[in-house]
């Protein structure tokens, strides 16, 4: 058996009981591992329907261009989708999105537009108005608008909740999904409400997110909204997707939580999944005492982890923005664990005769160039001795004449792996500047001592 094309290969993706991570929950979890789709997000299920009943509709025509404002996985399924059936795709982004999911999309062969976070959705830069604008300008086009498009929600209906619902054998209790445009969510949980009214749907959402609140009170409080890291729900204005009558309640999740579960499902899991799956769990567990040994809940795993290696995989991200404990070394314990130790540095002026003796004297290998206070640059043995091959008279010029590239800086919380990448046979050392604003150099010395130390 073989498939027509790879748009045939959407849905039917595994439900995936959890262990390690929902452990003190009494209730039976399963994820719902949507990355088994060609364009590894649950995004491409909406993407086909929407681009096949905007065809139906007359409204999409041959060699036309999809506009859309996205995230990074609606985007890719409909780029996916017009890479079949031969249409031009424009998405409009925002600055907040990881450079995988960018690239990703620019790899289908779409055209991408990096629009500012931190602005309303009606300021004419961000990335909804920039769609809406070339919608109007670029001939032939149709914008997906996957927030207000019904097909979004019509999608989940027919597809992702009789899945849940045949793979359960009826017996979900709980369905648990971050909510971003809704489609999912409202889609999927009105479905399984059908088949059972007493299905509880949960909504995860984000601080700096409306949803929550306006589900509880009515009311659109726009001093709820500030920018947030999580990626792939909340929003700042109200999706005509997000059916608040099919979701019973919803439960915010921190920047922090969401970021370091998504790493637990890898690590305990071993499930490969993106921000949305560990905001989604971080939730659920939040909401946990409720559930008891009959509950059978159902998670949805939005996207796959590849899209988040700069961003929720990487310790010195997260460890910038206080999300990660120092277990690991970094440049500020290696320091601690060295001792007060002056930093010897070679002024631009002096000769290099001067500077090699006293390297000899101080018996080090490299010394940073400094002019007017500011390193600019430095000085190894090999330089001395690669330019006194050349022209021995060179031992009276200005050291400034043979001064190489400085040795990087790197920031006091950068871990031992960024500095073990960034030592190597061509950069010896590393500078930091510790918290009273003075200049230290970590060698490769540096690092071996305070791992024997430890």
């Amino acid at each position: 058996m073989w498939y027509n094309n790879i748009l045939e290969t959407i849905g039917n993706t595994p439900l995936v009981k959890l262990n390690r991570v929902t452990q003190h929950l009494q209730a039976t979890v399963l994820a719902k591992i949507e990355t088994t789709n060609p364009g590894n997000s649950i995004k491409d299920r909406m993407a086909i329907k929407m681009i096949e009943d905007a065809e139906k509709a007359g409204v999409l025509w041959p060699g036309g261009t999809i506009i859309e404002g996205t995230s990074g996985n609606t985007g890719m399924g409909l780029a996916i989708a017009a890479a079949i059936k031969g249409y031009r795709c424009i998405f409009t982004t925002t600055d907040k999105q990881s450079k995988e999911k960018i690239d990703a999309l620019r790899a289908f062969g779409a055209e991408v537009i990096v629009c500012p976070t931190n602005v309303a959705p009606e300021d004419p830069r961000s990335y909804y108005s920039v769609s809406s604008r070339l919608e109007k300008e670029v001939p032939n086009a149709w914008k997906a608008n996957q927030y207000d498009n019904p097909s979004n929600a019509k999608a989940h209906y027919e597809q992702t909740g009789p899945e849940i619902w045949e793979q359960t054998e009826g017996k979900i209790t709980h369905l648990v999904v971050g909510v971003g445009t809704g489609g999912t969510i409202s889609g999927a949980g009105r479905y399984l409400k059908e088949q059972n009214p007493d299905v509880q749907v949960w909504g995860i959402d984000t601080y700096g997110s409306v949803f929550k609140k306006y589900k509880e009170t009515g009311i659109f409080d726009k001093d709820e909204i500030y920018p947030y890291i999580t990626e792939g729900i909340g929003e700042d204005f109200l999706p005509a997707n997000v059916d608040f009558d099919v979701i019973d309640l919803f439960e915010k999740v921190t920047d922090k939580d969401a970021a370091l579960m998504t790493r637990e499902l890898a690590r305990k899991e071993g499930i490969f999944a993106g921000n949305s799956a560990g905001a989604a769990i971080a939730g659920l567990l939040q909401l946990g005492n409720s559930l008891t040994e009959e509950d059978v809940v159902v998670v949805i795993f939005h996207d796959h982890g590849s899209r988040y290696m700069g961003k929720m995989y990487n310790e010195d991200w997260l460890r910038e923005r206080g999300f990660l404990e120092d277990k690991k070394l970094t440049a500020k314990s290696i320091l601690e664990k060295r001792g007060g130790q002056r930093v010897v540095t070679a002024d631009v002026e002096q000769s290099v005769a001067e500077i090699f003796n006293l390297m000899k004297t101080l018996n080090i290998s490299q010394i940073p160039v400094t002019q007017q206070g500011m390193v600019i640059g430095k000085v190894t043995e090999s330089d001395i001795l690669n330019a006194l091959l050349e022209s021995p008279a060179l031992k009276s010029a200005r050291v400034g004449t043979i001064t190489s590239k400085p040795f990087p800086f790197v920031d006091l919380n950068s871990s031992i792996d960024k500095l073990s990448t960034l030592i190597n046979k061509d950069t010896q050392a590393v500078l930091v500047e510790d918290e009273q604003g003075e200049i230290n150099i970590i060698t490769q010395y540096d690092i071996i001592s305070a791992i024997s130390e430890s």
